[in-house]
């Protein structure tokens, strides 16, 4: 199938809605969303929204396309930041395919106002047989400096986890929780 055609009407539909986000002096929200039907079956939508106000302002979109074979896709994304100066972020997408494979991906970040901050990324996917893989990885940081890196794996059915710990001065201690 060709997306074209079906790209090009939904940035048509949409572009105005980009031109709405407040300005930055602004205060309230906007929302928007619009979705085109193909002829043979498939579909664009998206979706937008910003907002601003005392505690900080944001915006947030999210496209998926399918083509009405059973195959779909899509992409979503984030960004925040307070009031206080402390902003976060995020990212994604999927897949998902006539044959039953599947996947999705995404990250985040934030960095506090105070310090501190957090980054995170992974995925995971299966396919055509049912068989699951994926993957994360976290590394975070206080406000005092220590920090923490962990990552996470899933193969064949068996979970690993590993994690390590250190102090602002570099020195290994011990990991809380789990």
């Amino acid at each position: 199938m060709s997306k074209t055609p079906l790209v090009l009407a939904l940035l048509t539909l949409i572009g105005p809605l980009t031109a709405t986000i407040p300005d930055a002096s602004a205060q309230g929200r906007v929302r928007g969303h619009a979705v085109v039907h193909g002829v043979d079956g498939g579909r664009a939508a998206a979706t937008r929204a910003a907002g601003r106000g005392e505690r900080g302002a944001y915006v947030r979109g999210r496209n998926v396309l399918s083509d009405g074979q059973g195959n779909a896709a899509g992409r979503s994304g984030a960004y925040a930041v307070g009031a206080d100066g402390g902003t976060a972020q995020r990212q994604g997408s999927f897949y998902r395919n006539a044959d039953g494979s599947a996947g999705r991906q995404g990250s985040a970040s934030i960095d506090g106002a105070k310090g501190g901050g957090l980054n995170t990324s992974g995925s995971i996917a299966r396919n055509a047989n049912g068989d699951v893989s994926g993957s994360r990885s976290t590394s975070a940081t206080g406000a005092n400096g220590n920090t923490y890196n962990g990552s996470t794996t899933v193969q064949n059915g068996v979970v690993t986890h590993t994690r390590a710990c250190t102090n602002a001065a570099g020195e290994a201690i011990a990991c809380r929780g789990r």
